[in-house]
């Protein structure tokens, strides 16, 4: 009786995991689409998106929406920026930044899970995690469009940061506000 009462909690589980990390897939395949072109990189709320499905699912769900995101993107769903997807997004100039996702994903979950989303702690991760997303993008967009460093810092970072700092700040405020009212 004990042993089926341990396999129903961990199958319920197991079951609301699905379900909490397809939620949050959708979410960021939503937030990617809205985007604001302004050049080769648009504008759009992906970073908010992944940097709030990892804060709130953790570093292990967290970072399985992220690929299940990019596994939708690469099979041709239009979940990329711009209603776009297939593999070619992957190995374009922005491929980077999307496969850097995956490591931002890592970074702020683990913190959210060590540091129980506290405020200042998700905000240093996120700072991080993005940045280290702007280290594994940058250098894909340089090879794939032979630009040099400055040109491309000034295509794909310096435009962005200021969007940036005003995603963490909401992306912080609504895990923390959240978190607090939901037990995922």
């Amino acid at each position: 009786m004990e042993t089926a009462k341990k396999n129903s909690k961990a199958s319920r589980q197991s079951i609301l995991d699905m379900v909490y990390t397809a939620m949050f897939t959708a979410i960021i395949c939503v937030c990617s689409i809205i985007s604001i072109n302004i050049g080769t990189v648009p504008i759009t709320l992906q970073t908010f998106a992944v940097c709030v499905s990892a804060a709130m699912l953790g570093w292990k769900r967290g970072t399985i929406s992220i690929i299940l995101y990019i596994l939708l993107g690469a099979a041709g769903l239009p979940v990329f920026a711009g209603f776009s997807g297939g593999i070619g997004i992957l190995t374009g100039a922005t491929g980077g930044y999307i496969i850097g996702f995956i490591f931002t994903a890592l970074i702020v979950g683990i913190c959210a899970d060590k540091y129980d989303r506290k405020l200042v702690p998700l905000i240093i991760s996120m700072v991080i995690g993005i940045a280290v997303c702007y280290a594994l993008g940058t250098p894909w967009f340089m090879f794939v469009t032979n630009m040099d460093l400055k040109i491309s810092l000034g295509y794909c970072v310096i435009p962005f940061l200021p969007f940036d700092a005003i995603k963490i700040v909401l992306a912080t405020v609504i895990v923390n506000r959240l978190s607090k009212a939901v037990k995922i």
